[in-house]
């Protein structure tokens, strides 16, 4: 039982508290509102230490109070940059790894924004010779610790929390170069495959990136898969190539396929080491 199994997670004496903190955001974006009480009963510890919890959570952007307990922020709104980073960080860790496999030393790479482009980064650091052009500070910021990689930096007026640049001169950028390979994630994908995102500028951005680049490889975790956005822009058949951290719903399975495009997942049967006979380092 799921309850059984969060109280005999959170009274692990190794547990962390940021650990316990994501497995309340998981409990919540599944069963939705949820009450101190019955978040202190599931995890086993105290009202007073759920609380705590509820608080940091809330601060993030990663939840919202209600009377008597959480539950998510309204629909149609992004969370914070912060926020973002720390949810579903595992599953956007091993889609990096699935991605850093599939890219050779010196390809140039265009790189999008949001948290999963930006551990894609991460996951690149150790590459040889990347030539990198993207609106995202984020990524600029871990890919420069290589002193071979070569990164070009979108012009224009930074979005302050997020880290990037998405307006203004910035919306001509990557019309001046040709990559090898495009990064980029999406805010949400709806049931009939069409992806979404919270502004024009976001959408105008990701639109120019996917124009200008060989392979266009789409990173997203299973929680975009549903989730809305007030934006509409271009498909998910659009990419070269789906990378995620689960089997994608089987419609929108189906429609890669008959699309042509590649899924690459985690593989179910090898949490571990993350293993898999579907991508290689080219």
């Amino acid at each position: 039982m799921q309850i059984d199994r969060d109280r005999k997670r959170a009274q692990d004496p190794g547990m962390q508290a940021e650990e316990r903190a994501r497995a309340i955001v998981e409990r919540v974006r599944g069963d939705g509102f949820q009450s101190i009480e019955a978040l202190a009963l599931q995890f086993g510890v105290t009202p007073q230490t759920i609380r705590r919890d509820v608080n940091l959570l809330c601060d993030r952007g990663l939840l919202r109070r209600r009377h008597g307990g959480v539950e998510l922020p309204p629909e149609g709104e992004n969370l914070a940059y912060p926020a973002r980073q720390v949810l579903n960080i595992d599953a956007k860790r091993r889609i990096a790894r699935l991605v850093a496999r599939e890219v050779p030393d010196g390809a140039s790479l265009f790189f999008g924004i949001g948290t999963t482009p930006e551990q894609c980064a991460l996951a690149l650091a150790d590459h040889a010779g990347l030539r990198v052009m993207t609106n995202n500070l984020n990524v600029a910021l871990a890919l420069s610790r290589s002193a071979s990689c070569e990164i070009t930096v979108a012009g224009g007026r930074l979005r302050n929390l997020d880290r990037d640049v998405v307006a203004g001169e910035a919306h001509g950028f990557f019309g001046r170069f040709a990559a090898d390979i495009g990064i980029y994630g999406v805010g949400g994908v709806a049931e009939d495959g069409t992806l979404l995102d919270f502004s024009t500028d976001e959408v105008t951005m990701r639109s120019a990136l996917a124009a200008h680049c060989r392979q266009r490889f789409l990173v997203l975790d299973h929680s975009k898969f549903g989730r809305g956005g007030t934006v509409r822009g271009g498909t998910i058949t659009e990419a070269s190539a789906v990378f995620s951290d689960r089997p994608v719903p089987a419609a929108i399975a189906g429609k890669l396929r008959e699309a042509g495009v590649r899924l690459v997942c985690w593989p179910e049967d090898d949490a571990s080491n993350g293993s898999t006979s579907q991508t290689r380092r080219g």
